[in-house]
């Protein structure tokens, strides 16, 4: 368990570093240890919270979410001229991610999908809610959970979403800061909606709106925005559910009947 869980963190601090956007520890190896224990080794930097630099995390994190789409605007410009060079990052067109990623300790399924909305209600929400079923059969969240299945695709009308590479578990304990600028670590990465990075970061705190603002100056908010991060919240309320029991009943059955009027 702990060994897929390293790998999926190697695996995202690879390809975030590969953007070239945003700091993040470089990771070195995933290793075996005595006894049957892993360990991850990455790079050491010394960190202090996030103060200075809240600003530039909102614009760099937005860089790291915007690559992937630049990368495909490049793309269809290099295949108008002739002899293009090979990209040092290929553009992804589906949501997913070439391995799986644990938030929390739970492993997420990152298998390829063309449709973001399929993507998010079959691959994070089912899965959570195939565990809330089996550990307390909640009847209450099955029902709801069948009533928001048929809404979620009205959240999304007239929104284009290009996979956007994400830290995927951005929230106050896992961003900070050197002299250089700010850092990111421990992710759980996978190629999906870019608002879907805000929801865990709304929750907890610790970001100030200096953060906010410079990332929506870059990104601004689409329509339905609000709603649609209760949505992607929903996941993270489920998620520590199941991982920390009942006491994230109320928040995640809230949310799912305020989406459902």
């Amino acid at each position: 368990q702990a060994r897929r869980m390293f790998e999926g963190e190697m695996a995202s601090l690879e390809a975030i570093l590969k953007t070239q956007t945003i700091k993040v520890p470089k990771p070195i190896k995933v290793v075996d240890l005595p006894g049957g224990t892993t360990a991850f080794v990455m790079e050491h930097l010394e960190m202090r919270g996030l103060n200075r630099h809240s600003a530039l995390l909102g614009t760099q994190l937005a860089d790291l979410h915007l690559h992937n789409q630049q990368l495909g605007e490049k793309l269809k410009k290099e295949q108008s001229t002739v002899g293009q060079g090979q990209m040092e990052v290929e553009f992804v067109d589906q949501f997913g991610f070439h391995t799986v990623t644990c938030c929390g300790y739970l492993p997420q399924v990152n298998d390829w999908q063309s449709d973001w909305v399929t993507f998010f209600a079959k691959q994070r929400i089912q899965p959570q809610m195939d565990m809330i079923e089996k550990n307390s059969g909640d009847r209450e969240a099955r029902e709801l959970w069948a009533q928001l299945q048929l809404k979620i695709p009205s959240l999304f009308c007239d929104v284009e979403i290009i996979p956007a590479l994400l830290h995927g578990d951005l929230w106050g304990g896992n961003v900070a800061e050197d002299d250089s600028g700010p850092i990111i670590f421990d992710p759980a990465s996978f190629y999906g909606h870019s608002e879907y990075e805000l929801a865990i970061a709304g929750m907890f705190g610790g970001f100030s709106s200096s953060f906010y603002s410079a990332y929506h100056s870059k990104i601004p908010k689409a329509a339905g925005f609000e709603r649609r991060l209760k949505l992607y919240q929903l996941f993270h309320y489920m998620n520590h559910w199941n991982h920390f029991g009942t006491g994230y009943r109320g928040s995640s059955l809230n949310i799912m009947r305020n989406l459902v009027k």
